[in-house]
């Protein structure tokens, strides 16, 4: 259905399907644009090549350092800012998929800003009047024509309506059609990037299509958006120190949303708030509070944190603006959700594992035994210690390392409270530089086992805890009592030496064969001087041959120090069968 074919005038349309667009012009621009998209990443489909080998279809692959990805993804980025709206938006749907691209694009694709230039009001007005069944002059008591915020597929109005103020968020004209021909477009280039991906990361892009075209879409629905405005404004109807713009249904159809105005200073503006005497501390942990009960207890949440979205009043009442990007958890993802919560707090590597399986997070057919010692190298640095010490970028950071290397991948909703995590971690911090979100996870996880009716949970934690405290109590005494036994001269350091691949067996025929071959000089000499020249010549091929074993011992060697190690399944099961 193009824009001209669906109702106008809000209401009950705000509340239907919308039909994607089709016809001869979505499919001529698509045609284009697959030679435009096509000519733009030819270079990244040269490097990639080049790296598989070095020159393109022969020699050895090449070694990518981290400066080298870091440099590609900065010109993949401004690859997208030049391609437009959807690919932007694939950028940032990218910077939250740790099990699709390694950490330097995620970072660099991070900074992708979602602003360009408004579309001019001459564009903007037909269209407003068409959905809304009328002039603008009529439907709103005043209308200030220039927009207060902007971004790639739509722009944000301030007006009056009945003696209110409202903000009026329009969807840019012809923004379907050009997006729906991109995605035409990535739905066929998905088949070549992924022809030659590990099986792992070409799972992961195929997904990846099928999800971010579902949730552009979703995006450019302003009534999908008006619905989770009011689903989770009523989650906080009764909270005082929350505030969530109203829908205005009478002006709301699938491409306007209107709702009420609600005003506030940027969350980051930290001169302003302290001016305005808000404690920052608190504020900080009342944002981390709203975040998590909308996640793991309403199950809807705002997905898109970062400080152009949030505000503070100056009594300190959190503002959230802009409701196009929105998850939805199940409750048995946030079941276990909370049980990866519980496996962090109570360090047990197969709890996580198994929330990972049960969220799709993870391959049930993946290897355990080689998953578990992945796990046990991410959290083994947080054994002894309290969790919360640490930052929660340090953990997600370690986290998202292990996801690019093994058969991970993340559903389109876990994505979001990844992103949602990252980006409010960073919020948080520039409002107090001590705040600790891990800290946060964990005393909540602590309420929830104090509430927990079965007391299970509760008692799962104190054990835990108690085994900690007893750890410490003790580990001082024992210490003390080595270093008295270490005084008296009466410590014996017991060593077991194991020997890994038959090493000492192979150094004791190279030593034997390298008596032989240095020997064999002298007896070549001896014989020269007191034989045959044919027994000389024997001497000297018995030791050419010796030399040539021995060098040939070390070749695997060689070749095993020119290699940089890679962290891979692969490899961690060829350790773990050379060790049986």
């Amino acid at each position: 259905m193009s824009d001209s074919q669906r109702p106008a005038g809000g209401g009950p349309a705000a509340d239907t399907d919308v039909r994607q667009p089709t016809g001869l012009r979505v499919t001529l621009r698509a045609l284009w644009r697959v030679l435009v998209v096509g000519w733009q990443f030819l270079p990244f489909a040269v490097a990639w090549a080049r790296d598989r080998k070095r020159f393109v279809v022969v020699g050895r692959s090449r070694s990518v350092s981290s400066e080298d990805r870091t440099r590609r993804a900065r010109r993949l980025k401004s690859t997208f800012l030049d391609l437009g709206p959807a690919f932007i938006k694939l950028g940032q749907m990218l910077s939250t998929r740790p099990d699709a691209l390694p950490r330097e694009y995620i970072d660099v694709l991070a900074e992708l800003q979602d602003k360009v230039p408004p579309d001019p009001w001459d564009e903007i007005e037909p269209l407003l009047e068409r959905e809304l069944g009328g002039p603008v002059a009529e439907r709103f008591d005043e209308f200030d024509t220039s927009p207060i915020s902007g971004a790639s597929l739509g722009q944000v109005y301030e007006a009056e309506l009945d003696g209110q103020r409202v903000a009026v968020k329009v969807l840019r004209p012809d923004i379907r059609e050009r997006v729906e021909s991109d995605l035409r477009v990535l739905s066929t280039l998905t088949p070549i990037l992924t022809s030659g991906a590990d099986p792992a990361q070409a799972f992961t892009l195929e997904n990846l299509t099928e999800e971010f075209s579902a949730t552009i879409r979703r995006e450019m629905d302003y009534a999908h958006e008006a619905r989770m405005l009011r689903e989770i404004g009523d989650s906080f109807a009764d909270t005082d120190d929350v505030a969530i713009p109203d829908v205005v249904e009478s002006h709301s159809t699938d491409r306007v949303v209107t709702m009420s105005y609600v005003d506030g200073v940027k969350i980051d503006d930290v001169t302003r708030l302290d001016e305005m005497g808000v404690d920052r501390e608190r504020l900080v942990q009342r944002l981390e509070e709203v975040y998590i009960q909308m996640i793991v207890e309403d199950g809807r949440f705002h997905a898109d944190p970062h400080p152009g979205n949030l505000a503070v009043q100056p009594d300190g009442t959190l503002v959230f603006y802009d409701f196009g990007m929105t998850g939805r958890l199940g409750a048995r993802t946030r079941e276990q959700l909370m049980e990866f919560y519980v496996g962090l707090a109570t360090d047990d590597v197969e709890r996580v594992m198994d929330a990972f399986v049960a969220m799709g997070a993870l391959d049930p057919m993946a290897d355990r035994e080689v998953m578990r010692e992945a796990f046990e190298i991410v959290i083994q640095q947080f054994r002894g210690e309290d969790i919360s010490e640490y930052r929660i970028e340090q953990l997600v950071g370690e986290f998202e390392s292990q996801l690019y290397e093994f058969p991970m991948r993340l559903p389109q909703d876990l994505a979001l409270v990844v992103r949602v995590t990252t980006v409010l971690e960073g919020v948080c911090r520039t409002l107090d530089p001590e705040f600790d979100f891990i800290e946060v996870i964990t005393d909540y996880v602590m309420e929830q086992g104090a509430t927990d009716m079965s007391g299970a949970l509760r008692e799962e934690i104190e054990e835990t805890v108690t085994r900690s405290v007893r750890s410490s109590v003790t580990a001082l005494p024992r210490a003390e009592a080595a270093l008295d036994t270490a005084a008296r001269d009466e410590l014996v350091l017991e060593t077991l030496l194991e020997d890994s691949g038959g090493l000492a067996r192979q150094m004791a025929i190279r030593l034997l064969l390298g008596i032989v071959a240095a020997a064999g000089i002298p007896v070549a000499a001896f014989l020269f001087v007191t034989t045959t020249i044919e027994a000389t010549a024997l001497a000297v091929a018995v030791t050419g041959i010796t030399l040539g074993v021995i060098g040939w011992s070390f070749r695997g060697q060689r070749r095993a120090a020119l290699t940089t190690p890679q962290f891979t399944r692969h490899e961690m099961r060829r350790r773990r069968e050379d060790e049986r």
